[in-house]
């Protein structure tokens, strides 16, 4: 985490500051949610904020809506995090399929390798065992 993204959750956490999810959740609830709730809670921070934003063009911008910003922005980097961890997690799924299908590959090269040896090369391989 970034500076800045350690002061956008430690201001959270010491507001207390809720989200609009199901009623109102804490910003560690965040976490639980999938991107699709997440989504959606974006989506009904980022209304209040348009509507703030059209009302009080002119004006200086409150505490109120500089707290709604912050949580949007915390939404959009639980959301980001979230996506970098699931395509990581489908990356290693793609490498170890891949690993698994090279090993049966080797497998099989090394069956040919001995099946093509001569007799006398076999039957030395055996008397050392």
């Amino acid at each position: 985490m970034t500076n800045t993204t350690d002061k956008m959750f430690e201001v959270a956490t010491r507001k207390k500051m809720l989200f609009p999810f199901r009623g109102m959740i804490s910003v560690i609830d965040l976490w639980d949610l999938t991107t699709t709730q997440l989504d959606s809670v974006f989506k009904t921070l980022n209304a209040q904020l348009k509507q703030v934003s059209e009302e009080s063009l002119l004006q200086v911008k409150t505490t109120k809506d500089k707290e709604l910003e912050l949580q949007v922005e915390i939404v959009k980097y639980v959301y980001s995090v979230k996506v970098a961890e699931k395509e990581a997690a489908q990356q290693a799924i793609a490498k170890k399929e891949e690993k698994q299908k090279l090993l049966a590959i080797l497998d099989t090269k090394k069956v040919e390798e001995l099946q093509n040896k001569s007799a006398a090369e076999i039957q030395a391989m055996i008397d050392k065992l």
